[in-house]
């Protein structure tokens, strides 16, 4: 039956030629556009968005995207697919292709987030398939794949239909996890809300299937937070166990911002703590956030590793009208891969080791007594700089592309870190989601949060063509962000102080790009 939009199903199936799609890409690599990044994963063209299906299969990670590899009249978020390359190392990647897409009457509204595992040797995949009737009413199902020779994943068998009773179709996003031999899934759910609880018509959840020894999967329910109002959607759930300790990932949907947390239209992040898969019980701490820069969101972690590897997707739901690069055809990049670790009750991240073979040219920076130390940075770059401020106690860090610049600054005193992107004049600024209670959102360009430091900064800074990726403190905290300089100029970077800073010291190097085969 014809969907309201005049689409039915041939039509739908008629746009998705892999072989077509997979030569475009073979021919716009090497990227020549100006934004396009050398050590971050982009779309070849259109939109690429959420992380998804990572694993590893003998030795090579595979990581999938979200893409729309057929945009329409710049309706980015449309034919939903999933993109793939595979990797040894982090270096070295295959050549970006087409490898799901909608086809068949459970999907035709497009193939939605879901998670990788490995089985006898092939790659599997566990995905949301979307589709709409006439009506344009949601349905939803959960369905396995399997990837083939030629890279495209096969269809398999639908495992659930539907959504469960109490809970909308905004229901997605499946991931597993493992426990005591058993597996389980973590699934995104928005759940109809209590009345006497919240005053939202929806709130977030995430909710727990197991397998069943027969085949199958069972409900065991909702996994219990102490965060029942917190957002009307939460989605891309992740749940990993670090020794003795289990994180919780989830990204929340409609948290209203405060001012030194929570300031992005979406947000992403994690609660910390103990989870039972018997009684559903997660006792935690306090939400926080993965990431406090401007564009980060839906990260992914691969399952079942030696190490906690996560991808996140650089970039924020509903604001295309914000990117710059649109105007070149695509949008948005994919995180450098990062590891997760745990130092005293908090998750930490910083690129994965791996990422350091990219180093080529290095300039070693040491000087005393300065109170504006500029540092010239190639194009493509990592900073590993430590401020000791000495008898300053406030520090400013700019990274400028002639006129434009974007900063991060320290303030001692009030122990407040403060990312500005006004100073930028493409691209967004900075949404911060209900800043008037209204409802409105205010484009601001200013993120602020605490970082407890007292004699050092140290700061880690990678500087892409238009990803900059900023950690904090060894890791403790991390800013993702896009820019857009006009100038096609290798930038500088300039440290300065309110006083002489007792001493700038560090490198820098120049990185390499990724490389397709």
């Amino acid at each position: 039956m014809a969907k309201k939009s005049g689409e039915t199903l041939e039509s739908i199936k008629a746009k998705f030629d892999k072989k077509a799609v997979d030569e475009r890409v073979r021919s716009e690599i090497p990227y020549t556009t100006r934004w396009h990044n050398s050590f971050h994963i982009d779309a070849p063209h259109s939109l690429i968005s959420d992380p998804n299906g990572l694993c590893n299969c003998d030795g090579t990670y595979h990581i999938f995207c979200q893409w729309n590899p057929v945009p329409e009249n710049q309706n980015w978020h449309k034919n939903k697919s999933w993109m793939h390359t595979a990797t040894k190392d982090f270096i070295h990647y295959t050549m970006p292709e087409l490898s799901l897409w909608p086809r068949d009457i459970h999907d035709k509204d497009g193939c939605h987030s879901g998670c990788g595992f490995v089985e006898d040797g092939k790659v599997r995949v566990f995905y949301t398939c979307n589709a709409r009737d006439e009506n344009y009413v949601r349905t939803v199902a959960q369905r396995f794949g399997t990837m083939e020779d030629d890279g495209s994943i096969r269809l398999d068998e639908i495992q659930i239909s539907g959504n469960p009773e109490g809970y909308t179709a905004h229901f997605r996003d499946p991931n597993f996890f493992y426990r005591n031999g058993v597996r389980y899934f973590a699934m995104a759910a928005q759940r109809m809300s209590d009345p006497a609880k919240s005053s939202r018509p929806t709130n977030g959840a995430v909710l727990i299937y197991k397998e069943k020894s027969e085949g199958g999967w069972e409900l065991l329910g909702e996994v219990k937070t102490d965060y029942y109002d917190f957002g009307y959607m939460w989605e891309c759930p992740n749940l990993l166990q670090f020794e003795d300790m289990d994180v919780l990932i989830v990204c929340p949907q409609g948290v209203p911002h405060q001012e030194l947390r929570y300031q992005n239209h979406c947000l992403a992040g994690y609660f910390i703590g103990h989870f039972s898969v018997d009684s559903l019980d997660m006792i935690h701490g306090k939400f926080h956030e993965l990431d406090k820069g401007f564009d980060f969101y839906s990260p992914q972690v691969f399952a079942n590793e030696a190490r906690h590897i996560m991808v996140g997707w650089v970039g924020m739901p509903d604001l295309v009208d914000k990117v710059a690069s649109a105007e070149d055809g695509w949008l948005y990049s994919l995180t450098m891969p990062r590891e997760l670790t745990i130092h005293q009750g908090k998750v930490r991240s910083q690129p994965v080791k791996e990422m350091e073979a990219l180093r080529k040219e290095r300039t070693d920076v040491d000087v005393s007594n300065g109170q504006n130390v500029p540092i010239q940075l190639p194009k493509g770059s990592e900073s590993d700089i430590t401020i000791t401020f000495g008898q300053a106690r406030k520090a400013e860090v700019a990274v400028k592309w002639g006129a434009e610049k974007f900063v991060f600054k320290y303030d001692r005193d009030t122990q407040i870190m403060t990312l500005d992107r006004n100073g930028m004049n493409l691209g967004g600024k900075g949404i911060r989601p209900f800043n008037d209670g209204k409802n409105t959102d205010v484009d601001l360009g200013i993120r602020k949060f605490k970082l407890f430091t007292n004699l050092d900064l140290q700061f880690r800074l990678f500087v892409d063509s238009s990803v900059i990726e900023l950690f904090l403190q060894n890791g403790e905290e991390a800013c993702s962000m896009l820019v857009y300089p006009e100038e096609d100029v290798a930038p500088v970077l300039e440290i300065s102080g309110d006083k002489p800073l007792q001493r700038v010291s560090g490198r820098v190097w120049q990185l390499g790009k990724f490389i397709y085969k």
